[in-house]
Parts: C-alpha cells; structure tokens; sequence
C-alpha cells in the first residue's frame, strides 16, 4: 500500500441517516489511481455506503484508502489495455464511449464525483442522480488553450486536437441533463457550472482532516513551502524564480513531469524532496515560514491543510483559493506572474504580527471532516425527501 495511505487516520463504517437506510446506491469516479482532494471525498461516501457498487474507468489497486478499496469496484474496458495506468490520461478522446459500460442495474440513487467524464452515468429513469462537481471537464473548457499550445508547431495534429476538444465539450454538456442535482466544490465551480451547462448548483466544500493536520508546538524553520503536483498549471516555477533570485529558502514536496525543467531553474536555496506521506507534509506545514501557492485551482485543498497547522498562505488570488485566503490568514495577489509573487512575498515579511493562528485554524476548521459530511449527507436527504413519485418522472431530465 503507497505509504501517503499508510499514514491517514484510520476510518469508520458510518451509519446512514433513517432516510437513507437500505438505499441502493451506484457511486462513479472518474478514476482511482491515487488519494487526492476527489478521493478524500469518494471515501466519506464509501464509508457511508459501504454496500454500494463503485464504478469507474480504471483502478490501481492498493492506491486508494481502506474504505475505499474495500469496496465492490466495477472497471471499465480501460482496464484491460497494457500499460493504461501509466497512460490513462491519452485515452481521453475515447473515454466517454468507455462509459457506456457502466451498467449500475436497479438503484434507488446514483451520485458521480466527477471532474471528467463521471457524470456521464447513465441512471435508470426517474432515478435521481447528484453529481459532486470538481469542475466541468478541463481540457474541453478552461485549460483548451493550453493543452492546445503544446501543438502549435504541429498544425495537422492541432487541428484534430481542436475538432476532438469540440465534440468533447459538446458530449459533456450533453451529459449535463443525465444530472437531476449539481453540488459544486466552490463557488468558482458553482459559476463555472452555470456559464458551461446553463444549470444551478448548490455549494459544499470538501473536506480538510482537521484530526489530522494540526499545528504543532515547535519553532518555525526559515523556509517557505511548496506542495502541489509539478504540472505546468500549478505556476510552481514562479514560487522557484523568486526564491532563487532572491535567496529565499524554498522546500518543494511533489512530483510530475516538471521537476527537471524546475530543477534547471533552481538555485542553491531551493530544495526538490519529490512526493513524501502524509506526515512528512505535515511536519514541514507545521514547521516552514509560509506556504506559497502559486496555482489557480478549482478549490485548492493545499492551503486549508496549511490553516489547519496554523500556517500562513501567500497564494495567487484567484480561483477558489480566493474563497477561503485573505489578509487575516496570509496574503494573495492579483496576477500569476513571478513579480507579483515577489512584492507579495515582501508585502507579507514587512506586515509584522498580522498573521491570526487562530482566525487559520478556525478557516480549516469550517470545513472538517464532520462538517462536510453533515452538509453531503444532509443534502443527499433532502433530496430524496422531496423525491416525487418515480411513475411521475418522465426520465432522467429533472430540473434542479
């Protein structure tokens, strides 16, 4: 079992509200090759709905958390391709017609997390179906024109790229009306949700283990603290060229394809420790300056770790980052560009005992565990409290 998983707490089987006691449920995950923000989220549910089937497109087994790989996990076709858990994210053209074979049988509900192609569920008729929205699918929306740049010298394969991220979007729209409820991760989401599909949601954040991450009574180090997947979005190379510049000591905890071209631009203050457990990341959250978080992000569930340790966030502000980072807590700044980052950075060491450890915990506290369990479940019996009749529903196409 991957050691990140070793080191979480342990869980408990949940015993569902009355109202949803005997439901059968369907719960659908894009994909389950690690322990994420989404995965956190997945195992509340599977805790809640131990009997429930899970499907999804693919499954490393042993990279999941206990309660979730306790489940009964129905794969894709994806599966069975050589080699897919390395290269799943190629598939993407062909993932919603791998979709098709999720066949989740006589159920009572049906809730997708989804960030992709989840909530392409098909649910039998008059079935509702709640899909937990990270953010409508990236590369058909918001990030097209990156992911687009990369083919800019090669114009033939741009053009097919384009013509794929068309029908792509327009099938994930499509997939929109197999929803009866949207809950969104946050309020960017919320908006994104209505400006891509035209429909309204309602907002519940995802959870942060408070249990968990707490701060500890030990002396701050002098390092600022990165932690985060090194993709090109994430802007670490940003929180790099200002520290290396300016000599500010920098720790980065992560890995992806990045790292060499960050390593490249680092300077000898700059540290790269690659991807660490759970307590590892919490020893230096409780330890280091601040933490920078130079990403725009659908949420960002790095910086309410790093508040439930009592420690300062600079972050970019934008995104839900925005949402849960002000001046009581840290400091954001306006623009993604190594500048900014920098005055931000000067802003912060200049502000003195601005920074309220306990306004940081409280923040974190907000959204435990508990709380983002109460708020899901309690929303889930709400809607199957006000469920109409299922012989009065014509179908799945059930406004919220």
């Amino acid at each position: 079992m991957d050691a990140s998983i070793r080191g979480q707490s342990a869980r408990v089987r949940r015993v569902p509200p009355a109202k949803l006691a005997g439901l059968r449920v369907a719960l659908v995950h894009d994909w389950l090759t690690g322990m994420r923000g989404g995965e956190k989220c997945l195992e509340v549910l599977c805790e809640t709905f131990p009997d429930a089937s899970l499907y999804t497109l693919i499954h490393d087994q042993g990279k999941l958390s206990p309660a979730i790989e306790a489940m009964t996990i129905r794969t894709s076709p994806l599966q069975k391709i050589p080699g897919v858990l390395r290269h799943y994210s190629k598939l993407l053209p062909i993932m919603p017609l791998a979709t098709r074979s999720w066949d989740v049988g006589e159920v009572d509900l049906v809730i997708s997390l989804s960030h992709c192609v989840a909530k392409m569920v098909q649910p039998p008729p008059g079935v509702p179906h709640l899909c937990y929205c990270f953010t409508p699918m990236r590369y058909a929306w918001d990030m097209r024109a990156a992911y687009l740049e990369s083919w800019n010298r090669r114009p033939i394969r741009r053009a097919v790229a384009n013509f794929l991220l068309d029908r792509l979007q327009r099938i994930d729209r499509e997939s929109a009306n197999r929803v009866t409820h949207f809950v969104a991760i946050s309020e960017t989401i919320r908006e994104r949700i209505d400006r891509c599909y035209s429909r309204s949601s309602r907002v519940i954040q995802p959870p942060v283990d408070t249990e968990f991450y707490q701060p500890a009574p030990v002396n701050r180090d002098d390092f600022y603290l990165c932690v985060s997947a090194l993709v090109p979005y994430k802007n670490l190379d940003q929180a790099v060229n200002v520290c290396s510049k300016t000599g500010r000591n920098l720790v980065v905890i992560g890995s992806g394809p990045e790292r060499t071209r960050l390593e490249r631009l680092a300077g000898p203050t700059v540290r790269f420790l690659g991807w660490q457990p759970n307590e590892v990341i919490r020893d230096h959250y409780q330890r280091c300056r601040a933490l920078i978080f130079p990403g725009e992000e659908d949420f960002g569930i790095v910086p309410i770790e790093a508040l439930a340790c009592q420690t300062p966030v600079i972050a970019l502000g934008r995104g839900g980052v925005a949402e849960t980072v002000d001046e009581a807590v840290g400091r954001t700044y306006a623009d993604p560009h190594p500048d900014s980052l920098a005055q931000a950075l000067e802003a912060w060491e200049q502000s003195g005992d601005s920074f309220d450890p306990a306004q940081a915990r409280a923040r974190a506290e907000a959204l435990a565990l508990p709380v983002f369990r109460r708020k899901l479940i309690g929303h889930l019996t709400e809607i199957l409290g006000n469920r109409p009749d299922p012989r009065s529903i014509p179908g799945p196409h059930v406004s919220v």
